[in-house]
């Protein structure tokens, strides 16, 4: 075979009216209203989420406000900030609180939209059904500002519905102001992020029961098996490769304790040495004293430990055959 004919034979670009060619574009003109669709929202993104990207390089400058865009006359630092940020006297305080508060919302706020989707899925009354699912979606489209007034007009020393109840019981002598306790506001704050989203994260679990065929539970029956058997050996494990994506992603923001819950609960600062977590050191150290760098710093460094936490929870998901990428 001569030199000619092997470059025209393995050529990669493509002549200009082959087959390969037009099979392209006709795809892609028969996906013109999904193009349409799609090109859009990566356009947003791009120009709002990645652009804006840039930024982290103040993590490794003393940034100065007034220089604005020309981030890049600001002197280099190197990992300054992020020294000062490990050797910080409030390190381990920080550390623990996101480490404890993320982790019972991961044990107690994980399951619980589960279980509500298991139950509601046993449910028969439709009425009851619908009624229940409003209330325990509710919650979720009220702003934290709202849920927060709620709690604290709930556990309020003054006619507070709790304070009353316990005294009417008995268990309490005189009214007690919980939010100002450090030993109830870990227990507070997770109660009202399950009560405030159980029921949302319940839906995606429901759709995901709703694809179950109901062939299993029809010869289930027969065989005589319980409705709790039923769901242990049909329905969870059908809905097992969602709940192990939506565990992934629960992983990746293991770090991500909250802000807007815990900025609106722990207003008193005898709180501090429980409630102050990652988010709201970086609000209070970078934002309010001026540190911008150093905020930068705090929020490069959780977000690189939240990338490693998310692709390690992926490599063991996806051993199992239900990994995201």
């Amino acid at each position: 075979m001569s030199q000619a004919t092997t470059k025209v034979k393995y050529t990669a670009t493509p002549p200009e009216n082959s087959p390969r060619k037009k099979t392209f574009f006709n795809r892609l003109m028969k996906q013109m209203d999904v193009q349409l669709m799609v090109w859009p929202g990566i356009l947003l993104i791009f120009v709002f989420a990645y652009i804006p990207m840039y930024g982290v390089l103040t993590a490794f400058m003393d940034y100065n406000l007034f220089t604005g865009s020309r981030i890049f006359d600001n002197p280099w630092v190197g990992f300054k900030h992020f020294e000062a940020f490990l050797t910080a006297p409030d390190i381990a305080t920080v550390m623990r609180n996101t480490l404890m508060i993320s982790l019972l919302k991961l044990l107690i706020g994980f399951p619980a939209p589960i279980i509500l989707a298991l139950m509601l899925n046993e449910v028969r009354h439709m009425v009851f059904k619908r009624v229940v699912q409003t209330i325990t979606y509710l919650p979720y489209f009220m702003s934290w500002v709202i849920v927060g007034g709620m709690v604290m007009a709930l556990l309020s020393t003054e006619n507070g519905s709790v304070n009353m109840l316990l005294e009417g019981v008995g268990a309490i002598d005189e009214p007690v102001n919980f939010l100002s306790l450090k030993e109830y506001f870990w227990g507070i704050l997770v109660s009202t992020t399950v009560w405030k989203e159980i029921g949302f994260g319940s839906i995606i679990y429901l759709a995901a029961i709703a694809g179950v065929d109901p062939h299993l539970y029809e010869a289930a029956d027969i065989d005589g098996a319980s409705k709790f058997k039923q769901i242990y050996l049909i329905t969870i494990p059908t809905i097992m490769p969602v709940i192990i994506i939506f565990m992934i992603l629960a992983m990746g923001n293991l770090l991500s304790a909250g802000f807007e819950d815990i900025l609106i609960l722990a207003q008193n600062p005898i709180l501090r040495p429980v409630s102050d977590v990652i988010d709201t050191y970086v609000y209070r150290v970078g934002l309010q004293n001026g540190k911008f760098s150093y905020g930068v710093a705090v929020g490069l460094f959780r977000a690189v430990i939240s990338v490693l936490l998310l692709t390690a929870a992926n490599y063991l998901a996806r051993r199992s055959g239900n990994g995201l990428w």
